[in-house]
């Protein structure tokens, strides 16, 4: 897991280097995987309709529960490297 770990630290630093700023739906990706890989299973409120880019980044997270977080990690750095 240590590998991974390191790939997926790596991959997050890469992310902040990308010759392009990816769109929206693939922002949301990122922040999904990121967290998912990161922290786990999001168990946040959900935020108010009023705050609709907060509610994205949790309905986007939301939709990866039960995601193990070494999937989520890979998913994260495939997608950063497709990006890179």
């Amino acid at each position: 897991m240590s590998d991974l770990k390191a790939a997926f630290e790596k991959a997050l630093l890469d992310s902040k280097n990308l010759s392009e700023r990816p769109d929206n739906a693939t922002l949301l990706k990122l922040y999904a995987f990121y967290k998912q890989g990161s922290i786990g299973d999001n168990l946040e409120a959900k935020p108010g309709f009023s705050d609709m880019v907060a509610r994205a980044k949790w309905d986007a997270w939301s939709r990866l529960k039960g995601t193990p977080q070494e999937a989520a990690m890979q998913q994260y750095i495939d997608l950063i490297n497709e990006l890179g």
